[in-house]
């Protein structure tokens, strides 16, 4: 009896083992109702103005005044639209894949000083597209990666 009762234990740890390595690889996924609004790389989306150099420079915050490359995100690849998410990355890091109606699949490679808590801002090519997109609740597919 002690024999079989060793081999079980024995069994049933390797299952586990086997099956943590298994999932090494899978994300997490979730569906949450998030607040989407719009955005594109222009002056008011964005927080930038001219300076008398006619450089592009942060309007406000903490970084006012200092150089802004215009339509590169914060995790320093170049947004794209229809692929580039701003989100609240305490919650949602770089790399967090979403599929939101309308929008189709984006990955977050931004962020933003109003982005905070469950509120997700969408890259669009112009300032007209993002006005038409709005403010809009959505139910969003979240891939944690």
């Amino acid at each position: 009896m002690g024999i079989i009762k060793r081999v079980i234990c024995m069994l049933a740890v390797a299952s586990l083992i086997v099956g943590c390595a298994s999932r090494g690889g899978l994300s997490r996924t979730e569906y949450i109702t998030l607040e989407a609004t719009g955005y594109c790389k222009c002056q008011e989306c964005c927080g930038w103005k001219r300076n008398l150099l006619m450089q592009s420079v942060y309007a406000y915050g903490d970084m006012k005044g200092e150089k802004k490359k215009i339509g590169q995100t914060a995790s320093g690849t170049k947004a794209k639209p229809g692929h580039t998410i701003a989100a609240d990355t305490t919650i949602f890091p770089f790399g967090t894949r979403m599929k939101v109606p309308g929008y189709g699949w984006g990955t977050v490679e931004d962020r933003g000083g109003a982005i905070k808590g469950n509120k997700i801002d969408l890259f669009f090519k112009t300032h007209k597209q993002a006005l038409e997109w709005g403010r809009q609740t959505v139910k969003v597919e979240v891939v944690m990666p």
